[in-house]
């Protein structure tokens, strides 16, 4: 079969041959795919830098996608371990990682969203006790994920949503996905954060690194109630891979600083969630923009800019 094929981490995936795989048991379906989504995550494994990267070569990135069986059924699916990627011609899919999806579904917008949108909800609904009512601070707001965790924060229940994140095009599109209000990091106002965000219940952090360093010592710093809990969940590390931590600000406030991935979730608490996420994007309730493109371009795929929002997804 023909897939994109990493064969060095220092280039992109090539457009090559591949041996198919083979369904082995009864749990297993060969596929055709329809749609792959390039995402970070995608290519981090692509690169070798992702902490769940083996080093093994030649490899198939992709670790979701949209498919058809021979049956003719639609199914969402996230690849097994130990398989070839998703982002080929073909690929196994075991049926207790997969949603069967509608008659009409668009797969680019299922394979688009997924993934990006799995990473705060199951932040929210597996790793923190969060309750309607609450409040969210997105760090990184202006990424696809993060535009995403805006619009799933509200739609899960937020009171209030705060959308944080560098570029000011992008931060005046979150109020219309449902941001209550909007903070530019690294402005001129040091506290703007702060009075945003003081008193939120829950961080979902797209960034680590330098911003979320800053914003955990502002935002402990101002909360009226500092006995408050904060669950500052890190879901992604665009700004850096570590922060320091002071100490004291474990001490004189109620932070608590957990992660949300693969490992920190089982994979039967991923697969759960699917279903439901899968019928919100397919009913058409969060805002999805899907770049398709075909896979025998995955070289200029890897290189293509895209705008606020968007994400390629790759169709065989």
């Amino acid at each position: 079969m023909h897939a994109a094929v990493v064969r060095s981490f220092s280039a992109p995936p090539r457009y090559d041959t591949f041996p198919a795989p083979v369904a082995s048991d009864e749990r297993e379906v060969l596929v055709d795919v329809l749609a792959a989504g390039l995402h970070p995550r995608v290519r981090s494994a692509a690169n070798g830098s992702h902490y769940t990267s083996d080093g093994t070569l030649p490899m198939v990135p992709g670790v979701d996608a949209v498919g058809r069986a021979p049956s003719g059924e639609l199914l969402y699916f996230v690849a097994d371990d130990g398989v070839p990627g998703t982002m080929a011609e073909q690929a196994v899919v075991d049926r207790r990682r997969a949603v069967t999806l509608p008659p009409g579904t668009d797969p680019a917008a299922v394979a688009a969203a997924m993934n990006p949108g799995m990473s705060s909800w199951v932040a929210l609904r597996r790793r923190v006790a969060f309750q309607p009512g609450g409040s969210v601070l997105v760090l990184g707001a202006t990424g696809n994920a993060g535009q995403l965790a805006v619009q799933i924060a509200k739609h899960l229940g937020a009171a209030r949503v705060v959308g944080a994140g560098r570029d000011p095009d992008r931060l005046d599109v979150l109020k219309s996905l449902g941001a209550d209000e909007v903070v530019r990091l690294g402005t001129d106002e040091p506290d703007a954060l702060a009075r945003a965000a003081a008193d939120v219940d829950v961080v979902i952090d797209y960034l680590w690194g330098q911003p979320a360093e800053e914003a955990m010592t502002e935002l402990m710093t101002a909360r009226s109630d500092r006995a408050k809990a904060l669950s500052w969940v890190q879901i992604g590390a665009m700004a850096g891979r570590d922060i320091t931590l002071p100490s004291a600000l474990l001490r004189a406030g109620n932070l608590t600083v957990l992660g949300s991935g693969q490992g920190s979730v089982t994979a039967a608490g991923i697969v759960a969630e699917l279903p439901s996420l899968a019928a919100e994007i397919t009913a058409g309730t969060f805002a999805v923009d899907a770049v398709p493109m075909p896979l025998e371009q995955v070289e200029q795929a890897w290189s293509t800019p895209t705008a606020p929002g968007q994400r390629i997804v790759l169709t065989p």
